[in-house]
């Protein structure tokens, strides 16, 4: 079982890190943090449209709840008082 202090890496840049193929230069340096900051823009994209589209369901069941208990106080001869 993995330590669960210990950090484990979330991309194939990370991953790929060792101390042996440190950048040795600027452009290196560049590269990999370029890859870093892509990687992360990348999976926040992805959970903010997993966001967006899980608030537009809640959305939809809020406005098919509305409509239930407008149904029902309708059936039970309960005014709409808005």
């Amino acid at each position: 079982m993995a330590d669960p202090k210990v950090e484990q890496p979330t991309s194939d840049v990370e991953s790929n890190y060792t101390p042996s193929n440190d950048p040795k230069n600027m452009q290196e340096v560049t590269q990999y943090v370029q890859s870093l900051l892509q990687n992360m823009q990348d999976k926040f994209q992805s959970m903010s449209d997993q966001i967006i589209n899980r608030i537009d369901e809640m959305g939809t069941r809020v406005d098919e709840l509305e409509k239930n208990i407008t149904d029902l106080m309708t059936q039970a001869g309960v005014e709409n008082e808005k």
